[in-house]
């Protein structure tokens, strides 16, 4: 693959987690001691009524998937960026070890598997 190709794969992977971080910025509190853990805040309010705490309950949880979700993708986005500046294996499928698709890594810079093994997965 070639330098420029990488530089602008690296630059969109940068965006991507910039916005991911902003995200979950907007909802949980990340964990200091642990990186890319981030913690759902739970909303804390009193004298609620019965309807008010089971909605929030709700909207927690619904968070609680949310956060997960983003934790993964942006662990996903670290990972790619770590190999683009370790120049370590970025680019290549982690099962078959075939070079990943120019138009793969275009739509899905973080791609960790060529379009074959990802159908077989």
């Amino acid at each position: 693959m070639n330098i420029k190709i990488i530089k602008e794969l690296k630059e969109k992977l940068a965006s991507e987690k910039a916005s991911l971080t902003k995200e979950l910025n907007s909802f949980a509190v990340e964990d200091k001691n642990i990186k890319n853990n981030w913690d759902v805040k739970y909303p804390n309010r009193e004298n609620g009524s019965m309807e008010e705490e089971a909605d929030e309950t709700q909207e927690y949880d619904n968070l609680l998937s949310l956060e997960q979700n983003l934790e993964l993708k942006l662990k996903d986005v670290d990972l790619a960026l770590e190999k683009i500046t370790q120049g370590k294996d970025y680019g290549k499928c982690e099962k078959c070890g075939k070079e990943i698709e120019e138009e793969r890594l275009s739509a899905y810079p973080e791609a960790k598997l060529c379009i074959e093994c990802n159908k077989q997965s």
